[in-house]
Order: structure tokens, then sequence, then C-alpha cells
């Protein structure tokens, strides 16, 4: 499980490796064209009871942490349908990208 840092807030965002390394490549893409969105998840009960969203912004520190040192195999196609949900919304939903 490897978790994903966004402006040195926590709680930091626990995310198994393979949709890491999906989203690395779906949040780069977006910030590297400077185009900012929401993301929101289900974070752990325990912390937070509800549904936490974040402004994802190209100034704001990033950090991405995987527990495993071999970069998982990434699906294209997941790629593509993560992008289009994301340009139709504005908003990349963790818990909906199956």
């Amino acid at each position: 499980m490897g978790t994903l840092e966004y402006n040195s807030a926590r709680p930091v965002i626990d995310v198994d490796d393979v949709t890491l390394a999906h989203l690395k490549i779906v949040i780069g893409t977006k910030l590297r064209r400077h185009e900012s969105f929401m993301m929101s998840w289900l974070p752990d009960e325990k912390e937070h009871p509800g549904r936490l969203t974040i402004w994802m912004h190209p100034s704001i520190p990033l950090a991405l942490a995987f527990d495993d040192v071999a970069m998982p195999a990434v699906d294209m196609k997941r790629i593509e349908r993560m992008m289009k949900q994301l340009n139709a919304s504005g908003e990349l939903v963790l818990d909906q990208l199956a």
C-alpha cells in the first residue's frame, strides 16, 4: 500500500501501488499542463467519517510513495478511463477508479 501526500497535509491518502502508478500518470499529465482539478476519496473512517476533497494545483507539493521498488504495470485503457472521467467532471474520485 503506497501513499499520496499532498501539501504535506494529513491525512495521507493510502492507495495500492497499482492504482498509485495510474494516478501518477493522470495527475502528472494534468499538472504538467497547468490544469487544476478536484480529487476526492473516502478516508479511514476512524480518522475522518466523511468524504475528503482537495484542490489539486501545480504549485502545491505532491509526493507519491510506493511500497515496492518495481513499478507496477500500467493499463493504458485504465488511464484513458480515468482521464475521461476527470475531464468530464473536473473531479478525480479515487473510490470510483476500478
